[in-house]
């Protein structure tokens, strides 16, 4: 049985990986700052309190999960706000930035004792983050957060290589969560299935490489 770990698992994308893995059999660790009745729902261990942009809330989490091992650690949980040139939030951006890129990298320092040789981390991300497909601008928190979540994958990939965990950098598609409004042409459980699917392919010849849900490699 593996043990899998995913933050922001109380709804959307997290909600529908938790309910994936467990279905099939996985030990799943569910971190969310509230859990919903979905979530509470699921035969999982939820771990509620988990602020991914709080050292300490941080710190207590990894103390909840102590010596246990790790094969999959999603780092899911994110926030989408949009600003344009004209209307500029950086509170809003500076948010965006905290939540979306540090969340991912302190959490994954933070349980990097729980990584062996076969784990591997996941870091959910967006096309909106890659630089080359950017057409139509704007969104510059989302963008800019995401863009260097994708930079802060590809040092995960190389600096977890030698310890044989692997490091996969995904976009989940456009999603009909709360997050977006309930736009978007998926629904959540559709997109996590296609996640799921990359995580299960991912090796460490693959390790660093961003991807579409579903299986398009990605520009940067």
């Amino acid at each position: 049985m593996a043990t899998a770990c995913i933050t922001g698992a109380n709804r959307g994308i997290g909600l529908e990986l938790a309910r994936l893995l467990a279905e099939r059999g996985d030990e799943v660790i569910a971190a969310c700052r509230t859990a919903s009745d979905e979530l509470t729902e699921l035969q999982v261990e939820v771990v509620e309190g988990v602020d991914v942009t709080d050292d300490d809330a941080v710190a207590r989490f990894a103390d909840t999960i102590g010596d246990r091992g790790i094969d999959l650690l999603v780092n899911n949980a994110g926030i989408l706000a949009s600003e344009s040139l004209n209307h500029l939030d950086f509170d809003s951006i500076r948010r965006q930035l905290e939540v979306n890129t540090l969340g991912p990298l302190r959490v994954t320092a933070a349980l990097r004792p729980n990584l062996g040789r076969g784990s591997k981390v996941a870091l959910i991300t967006s096309r909106m983050g890659s630089i080359e497909d950017n057409s139509s601008g704007g969104s510059y928190g989302y963008r800019m957060s995401k863009a260097a979540l994708n930079m802060a994958g590809r040092s995960l990939a190389r600096d977890l290589e030698s310890a044989g965990v692997a490091v996969i950098i995904l976009h989940p598609g456009f999603v009909r969560t709360r997050m977006t409004g309930q736009q978007g042409n998926l629904d959540p459980a559709e997109s996590a299935r296609g996640l799921l699917e990359r995580i299960d392919q991912l090796t460490l010849a693959t390790t660093g490489s961003f991807w579409h849900a579903n299986g398009e490699p990605l520009p940067w």
